[in-house]
């Protein structure tokens, strides 16, 4: 896929991005192309066909009709991946032409993080539902801005991280749903502690970690990397700074944490009841971090106002720490607990309400899915604070309600970060 850079592409370019501000595109679904009856099948558009993108070509209830990325060979093998089914799918190098195509009903996001936030809203701006690669923005200003761009135009909103609906939850040998039932029926007390480490089931994936020694080398033919590179800070190309190394940089992503963080906590975040607010405080143990490669660190603990705390630990330094520990009891990973007869006594409490956990079956009939823009945004954040107090190397206090930190401008600078022009959320 090669840079075009035609005065006639520019004009389409400008003229559909200043367009997406004073309409919304219908899609075919709701009307205009004809009504979409349950049983027939949703289009989508996969922008960024990396390893991530090509693995969800397949999902039920959906046809690709359209896939863009920056690399050509990432495009081409896209392609391939989809066999047959890729007859007719049209290609492209820039998302901004994808989302105008009458005939998408989603857009997939599979880019990496740095472009999570503006392509998701210029997608739901453009009318289109939008199903989103984790973490959901790479800073809490974007998330706001994508929740005030999904909202205030009626989409649907899926972030692809799924352990608060379904698929046992790493070590602890169970769905979310029964951790969930214990934590409300009250049998372990309250406030609680949660410990995500590798002794509770949890790997933080500390080779996610950025090269602070690297050399300019030549951009490939096949890749646009200032493209690539869209809001970011211009840096040389190198290999590792992109594909399948770029989480080990701050400008992409934020190495283990950014990697595994939204899967790790965003079913503590439910389990706790807390989609609706975030903590008041990040403390950080960690070495200072290198202003461009991100490093590792030891702890990472978050309080909430009601005293609940959740425990990253890198290192793995308590051995003997209960995955949930409360006042009165404590539950272990494989869904073991202090708590006599556990499972007899949470036989006496209801079930956690049930979710929308069928995405395809969320857009067609227009209902919000379990995992959606408001408490993905509250789970992004647990994993945003974190980075901005690794990036400072200090705790910080944090406002839930007004989503900023408190006397801290140094920090508060970070929650919008600035973006390379012409590229804004």
């Amino acid at each position: 896929m090669a840079k075009q850079n035609s005065d006639s592409r520019r004009a389409f370019l400008k003229n559909s991005l200043g367009a997406l501000a004073a309409f919304t595109i219908v899609p075919r679904h709701v009307l205009g192309r004809g009504y979409l009856a349950p049983s027939d099948q949703l289009t989508k558009a996969v922008i960024g066909t990396g390893s991530m993108g090509r693995n969800h070509f397949g999902y039920a209830g959906t046809r690709v009709v359209a896939l863009c990325d920056v690399d050509s060979k990432h495009l081409q093998l896209g392609l391939s991946t989809l066999g047959d089914k890729g007859k007719g799918v049209k290609t492209f190098s820039d998302y901004r032409e994808v989302i105008t195509l009458p005939e998408v009903d989603i857009v997939h996001v599979a880019t990496p993080p740095h472009w999570h936030g503006i392509i998701a809203a210029d997608a739901a701006r453009a009318g289109k539902d939008v199903w989103c690669e984790k973490p959901m923005t790479a800073t809490i200003g974007e998330g706001k801005r994508l929740v005030e761009a999904v909202q205030q135009h009626g989409r649907i909103f899926r972030l692809n991280t799924w352990f608060r609906f379904e698929d046992n939850f790493y070590g602890m040998g169970t769905t979310v749903k029964p951790i969930k039932k214990l934590v409300e029926s009250g049998l372990l007390g309250w406030p609680l502690k949660v410990t995500i480490s590798k002794h509770t089931g949890f790997d933080w994936k500390f080779y996610w970690v950025g090269k602070t020694n690297l050399e300019a080398q030549p951009v490939p033919k096949e890749l646009d990397y200032d493209m690539w590179l869209g809001p970011a800070p211009y840096k040389p190309y190198n290999p590792h700074r992109v594909h399948g190394t770029f989480r080990g940089y701050w400008d992409y992503d934020g190495g283990g944490l950014g990697d595994m963080g939204q899967h790790y906590l965003d079913p503590v975040q439910y389990f706790l009841g807390k989609d609706d607010t975030s903590p008041v405080s990040v403390e950080v143990d960690a070495p200072q971090q290198h202003f461009d490669a991100v490093g590792t660190w030891r702890r990472i603990t978050y309080t909430y106002a009601d005293g609940c705390q959740i425990i990253l630990d890198g290192e793995g330094a308590d051995e003997k720490a209960a995955y949930i520990e409360g006042p009165k009891g404590k539950l272990y990973p494989g869904f073991r607990s202090d708590i006599p007869d556990l499972q007899k006594k949470l036989a006496a409490f209801p079930d956690p309400a049930p979710q929308q956990t069928d995405f395809v079956d969320a857009v067609k009939r227009r209902r919000k899915f379990a995992l959606n823009e408001e408490n993905g945004h509250r789970s992004a954040t647990l994993v945003n604070m974190g980075k901005i107090a690794l990036k400072l190397n200090r705790s910080l206090k944090f406002d839930p309600v007004k989503q900023e930190f408190i006397d801290d401008a140094g920090a508060n600078a970070l929650i919008y970060q600035p973006m390379r022009g012409p590229w804004t959320i």
